[in-house]
């Protein structure tokens, strides 16, 4: 499961059990990831958590990089069976408008910022799955 925290939205993406392909799930307001993994770790297993790590231009880290730090925190002292990964997530917001516009989605659509955060959650779940496999 991959997450491309925000400070208003976060979106959700998932793999399939082979973990080949990832695909978007849904996008939660921040304060609600909590209970909405509770209820999905009833029916759903996880392995891995991949969490997008914003990074400037010159590797440092961005001005969301404390809120990311509190909620990769948490995720390791609520779930500690499961393994938490970061990834460098520099432009995947640029790419998942990208993927939106050349998939032929309507423009208004286009402007969702759920959307956007769903399909980058997904290049994040899908670029650490492609690294993996080396």
């Amino acid at each position: 499961m991959a997450f491309d925290y925000g400070t208003k939205r976060m979106g959700i993406a998932v793999t399939d059990p082979l973990q080949i392909i990832a695909t978007s799930l849904t996008t939660i307001h921040p304060t609600e990831v909590w209970d909405f993994l509770t209820e999905y770790m009833k029916t759903e297993g996880i392995e891995t958590f991949v969490v997008g790590k914003p990074r400037q231009m010159d590797g440092t880290p961005s001005q969301s990089d404390q809120h990311i730090v509190g909620f990769v925190r948490k995720l390791r002292k609520t779930y500690p069976q499961i393994n938490v990964v970061e990834v460098d997530e520099r432009f995947t917001s640029k790419m998942a408008s990208r993927v939106i516009i050349e998939s032929g989605v309507k423009k208004n659509k286009r402007q969702d910022k759920k959307l956007i955060d769903t399909v980058s959650a997904t290049i994040i779940l899908q670029s650490y799955l492609e690294s993996k496999a080396f």
